[in-house]
């Protein structure tokens, strides 16, 4: 009787010896775990989707909510002193679900109504915005970010309002802003590191800029005269020309300068490419 022919060796190991190795290495501090796992997406162990969700877990966990949290002056809040017919066309603009609500400031935050409580004011029933107030939530502006999350999960709260060291209030975070720290514009073509320069010249001469630039430093950069005693960022002049919170990719025009959005979420602009026109194409928007 004939053997049968040997089978060929295969000499590249399996996903589970890859896996091993580099498992097996242990690190000595997150430097190295970052390193370690940086590893594994090069040798094809994990894609691009997971080692940035990962490095995103390990990033929150050195968080505080002050490096997130949506400034008072960004707040979309609802006065109780006003009617609902005067504060619902806001509601509906800025389409959130949940809003703090103030007494006259906004250093006195009562409470959090849910916009689909408002149902109950086109239903035609009695509608007191008092009585449907769920209670706030004040956290400090250092609280770890790892700990707001567990927090949101364990008392299925959605948002915070955050008070600095003196008790006044300096701005509002979510759950949702804690969790696009770890899923958030994954692999962004926009995206660049916060230690980049507010203010990078592409290739074709155009710029991305942070929302955040001051005007006088765009102003030195760019070479243009924009004024900055109404607003004292580039975010905040680009939203006023729009009127509005724009979305990405949305286009203005002013003063010279063309303007698209490349990042913004339903709260904030981060990040916008800038043309300088030609003085003869300049057009209005």
């Amino acid at each position: 009787m004939a053997a049968e022919p040997e089978k060929p060796h295969n000499n590249k190991p399996s996903l589970l010896e890859r896996l091993s190795h580099f498992l097996l290495r242990e690190p000595e501090d997150r430097e190295q775990l970052v390193s370690l796992l940086h590893g594994a997406y090069e040798n094809h162990l994990m894609d691009a989707d997971s080692l940035a969700m990962i490095e995103g877990v390990l990033q929150v966990s050195e968080m505080q909510v002050r490096d997130i949290m949506i400034p008072r002056s960004q707040m979309d809040v609802i006065d109780i002193t006003q009617p609902p017919e005067a504060f619902i066309p806001h509601v509906i603009e800025t389409a959130h679900s949940r809003f703090p609500v103030i007494e006259d400031d906004k250093n006195d935050v009562i409470g959090i109504l849910l916009a689909k409580d408002l149902l109950r004011y086109y239903a035609g029933e009695d509608f007191e915005v008092r009585d449907m107030l769920r209670p706030a939530v004040f956290i400090p502006e250092s609280k770890r970010l790892n700990i707001l999350l567990k927090e949101f999960r364990s008392n299925r709260n959605h948002i915070a309002i955050v008070v600095d060291e003196y008790g006044g209030v300096a701005g509002m975070v979510t759950i949702e802003d804690v969790l696009e720290q770890i899923v958030g514009d994954i692999e962004d073509e926009y995206d660049y590191d916060e230690d980049e320069d507010n203010i990078i010249r592409n290739a074709d001469g155009q710029y991305r800029v942070k929302a955040l630039t001051e005007i006088a430093d765009f102003n030195e950069i760019i070479g243009t005269d924009l004024s900055d005693e109404e607003f004292s960022t580039i975010g905040g002049l680009v939203v006023h020309q729009f009127g509005h919170l724009p979305k990405r990719n949305e286009e203005t025009t002013f003063n010279g300068l063309h303007i698209k959005v490349l990042r913004a979420d339903s709260r904030r602009l981060h990040s916008i490419m800038i043309e300088v026109l030609p003085q003869e194409t300049e057009e209005s928007n």
